[in-house]
């Protein structure tokens, strides 16, 4: 099963030196997901990081960024983004209903179900799938290597999300809980709780 890394959604003074050293104990597979923000913040950001790391990047905005920095591929966070022109690199889809998992699957070469076990975005009319909706969407072919768990996962349910069939699982706020970006400056417990995910999952 595949583990991909989701940046906060804000930039924060540490960021580089925590995702360096998550990329040095393995971390192969990191989004770069800054909804709102100003394409430089994510140029600085990349400039801070060895480019040896550079191919294990995604981003999900200023898809330009893909070409400049050699990247590892784009993401589309929904319906309405529209695909680069002449982009033929990788794509990544973010999916929220799992009657259109099928379609998506064919357009890109992975997919985020959203919402899998708690709703990602803080909305309250949003609502986690349940076991059930997801043993079925197993048994009918739809969860399968192509379509990551995003939305509510932790080390609790990596063994869930394994036994429903996913490809990989999306984290972000079970690693970035771990570190209050106001206050701390030790990082420590990011990168353990990271190896204990990894771990788990290989």
């Amino acid at each position: 099963m595949k583990l991909v890394i989701i940046t906060k959604s804000t930039f924060f003074v540490e960021e580089d030196k925590i995702l360096a050293a998550l990329f040095e104990q393995g971390m192969d597979n990191l989004h770069l997901y800054k909804p709102g923000s100003s394409p430089m913040y994510a140029e600085r950001l990349l400039t801070l990081l060895p480019d040896d790391f550079y191919k294990n990047i995604t981003v999900h905005d200023h898809f330009y960024l893909q070409q400049e920095y050699n990247l590892a591929g784009i993401h589309l966070d929904n319906n309405d983004t529209p695909l680069p022109a002449k982009y033929k690199g990788r794509i990544g889809r973010t999916c929220c209903r799992l009657d259109e998992l099928k379609e998506m699957k064919r357009n890109s070469n992975y997919v985020f179900l959203d919402n899998t076990f708690a709703p990602t975005d803080g909305n309250d009319d949003t609502t986690a799938f349940t076991t059930a909706q997801l043993e079925d969407a197993a048994d009918r072919g739809l969860i399968d290597k192509k379509v990551y768990a995003m939305g509510g996962v932790t080390l609790d349910n990596l063994h869930l999300a394994k036994e429903l069939g996913f490809g990989g699982v999306v984290v972000s706020d079970d690693i970035w809980n771990k570190f209050e970006i106001h206050s701390q400056n030790d990082y420590k417990e990011v990168i353990n709780h990271f190896v204990r995910i990894k771990k788990t999952i290989s």
